[in-house]
């Protein structure tokens, strides 16, 4: 993988921002904001977002804001577009359509496992650009692993490259699936759809760990009912690069600009994510 993660790409803005650049800033939001509070959190530093299971502490704010400033600063003229910020001003998701370079951000991707004192939590980075994902970081700092991944270049985890491979022929399809809160009622009978002979599914963590695992050729594939830019640009390319691919419901390419035809799968291979796919969209099943 290059240094630059867009060689030859005289003029472009984003021309002298090093891979290494980025990871050391990832590296220091999560040593000054996260880690320290990792199984020190009080009582009014955790609050509910959406319900029991949408969380946000003062560690998601403050990683959030730190990254906000350090990755600005490393390419200017480009925005951000975090989990905390939107949560504020939906509108700031409209800068994924403008001509700005632009971070998407999830601080603290896990953070029911975070406020927990699981490790299975990551900060999670990606730069897109026209609504293409360029770049993208995966940092678990508790369990101190870097996952990068750039377009054409591959994927590598603490730079050693990764490949997600194929399932062994006739093996039964590990599946992680969406947490039943965050799923309608049609999309909860798309997903019952997968409990047949071959598959076994379970629910899904940190999503960022999770394609992670797809990455690595740990995990079959992922099923997810919901469409945030920050939970899934910065594994979608981890995925890619790593050999796997994906399919929204309509049986397009997820578009980390919206609009996705719910559920949608990411999985080690196109066999795996064809046959996961055929399954969610079976006929008679409205999108």
């Amino acid at each position: 993988m290059t240094e630059e993660f867009l060689s030859g790409t005289t003029g472009n803005p984003w021309e002298s921002v090093t891979l290494a650049l980025v990871e050391e800033a990832v590296r220091k939001a999560a040593a000054v904001e996260i880690m320290p509070r990792f199984r020190q959190l009080a009582e009014h530093e955790i609050l509910e977002k959406n319900g029991p299971h949408d969380l946000v502490t003062v560690a998601d704010r403050s990683a959030e804001e730190h990254l906000t400033a350090s990755l600005s600063a490393l390419l200017p003229g480009s925005v951000v577009v975090g989990e905390e910020a939107v949560h504020a001003d939906s509108a700031i998701c409209g800068a994924l359509d403008g001509d700005a370079p632009v971070w998407i951000v999830d601080p603290v991707d896990g953070t029911r496992q975070f406020v927990h004192g699981d490790p299975g939590f990551c900060t999670l980075v990606a730069l897109a650009r026209h609504g293409e994902v360029l770049a993208s970081w995966t940092y678990a700092p508790a369990l101190d692993e870097m996952a990068v991944a750039v377009r054409g270049h591959g994927a590598r985890v603490d730079g050693r490259p990764i490949s997600s491979g194929s399932p062994a022929p006739g093996a039964v399809l590990e599946v992680a699936t969406s947490h039943p809160d965050f799923t309608t009622d049609e999309q909860k009978r798309a997903l019952l759809a997968l409990r047949v002979d071959g598959i076994a599914t379970r629910p899904c963590g940190s999503a960022g760990l999770e394609y992670l695992a797809v990455a690595r050729g740990e995990l079959s594939a992922i099923v997810f009912s919901w469409e945030n830019p920050w939970d899934h640009a910065a594994g979608l390319l981890l995925v890619a690069e790593a050999g796997g691919t994906d399919l929204t419901l309509t049986g397009e390419r997820f578009r980390v600009t919206g609009g996705n035809a719910l559920p949608f799968t990411a999985a080690r291979d196109e066999t795996t994510v064809s046959r996961i796919h055929a399954l969610l969209a079976a006929p008679g099943r409205t999108v």
